[in-house]
């Protein structure tokens, strides 16, 4: 009990898995959660060491938070970093899009990180951290992204508002903005993977509006939160670490 435990929602897949994944390969304590039982299973599965735990939760459902959050104070009283890689998928029009896709793009993603960090932000010990990943889409904007894309503007506005307020504990909150990342999110519903398209080629590799000429590696975003969770962060707070391979810096 003695060693470092983090909990990190959406650690079934992904970037979540990765980050998961580095710091169980750390030593680390991980407690991961997800909606997927299935996908928490094989995640779990990966996890070096042991103690690990595997928790279904739905961050919709106030009832499966309520049941986590209890857990995990029962369980180990304090932990010391909260990881929020929640992400649903969420491309629609604007204007002629069924709300109700709309909506839970909102409550998975914004609703869920606020519920989350009210509940279990009290069980984390003075000098804690709290990271956010959100996407290059909360200053960016991309056709049929509306509502993913304010989902992130607000995570990144609300980390801001918890870097503040929480400071006086010594909590300091962070997010990561991570752009194209070969995760299981960049396949559609037909099985096709935007980052091997023509498009995708054509867009972003060819010319040089991607200087890296590459996607990212859910690992290389993983780094940059183990980093926000260690000593050299000590002085990081409301700050927005971009790992986009240089996409956001061309025209």
């Amino acid at each position: 009990m003695s060693r470092k435990k983090v909990v990190v929602l959406g650690g079934s897949s992904g970037i979540g898995k990765a980050i998961a994944e580095r710091f169980a390969k750390e030593g680390w304590l991980v407690i991961i959660a997800s909606s997927d039982q299935s996908k928490l299973d094989i995640a779990y599965g990966g996890l070096i060491g042991g103690g690990h735990e595997a928790i279904q939760l739905d961050i919709r459902n106030e009832k499966h938070l309520k049941s986590f959050v209890t857990h995990i104070a029962d369980k180990y009283n304090k932990f010391d970093v909260l990881v929020n890689s929640i992400g649903v998928s969420a491309h629609m029009d604007l204007l002629e899009s069924n709300f109700v896709d709309w909506d839970n793009a909102l409550q998975v993603m914004l609703y869920g990180t606020v519920k989350s960090c009210r509940s279990l932000v009290p069980l984390m010990k003075h000098g804690g951290r709290i990271i956010h990943i959100t996407s290059i889409h909360n200053n960016r904007v991309e056709k049929g992204s509306s509502a993913y894309g304010m989902a992130k503007a607000a995570i990144t506005q609300f980390t801001r508002s918890l870097a503040l307020e929480l400071a006086p504990e010594n909590i300091l909150a962070n997010t990561i903005a991570p752009g194209f990342i070969d995760t299981p999110m960049s396949v559609d519903d037909n099985g096709q993977n935007e980052l091997e398209t023509e498009w995708f080629r054509d867009n972003y590799i060819k010319y040089d509006h991607l200087p890296l000429k590459r996607p990212g590696r859910p690992e290389e975003v993983a780094g940059v939160a183990y980093f926000l969770a260690g000593p050299d962060a000590s002085y990081m707070t409301g700050s927005v670490v971009t790992v986009d391979g240089g996409l956001t810096i061309t025209f």
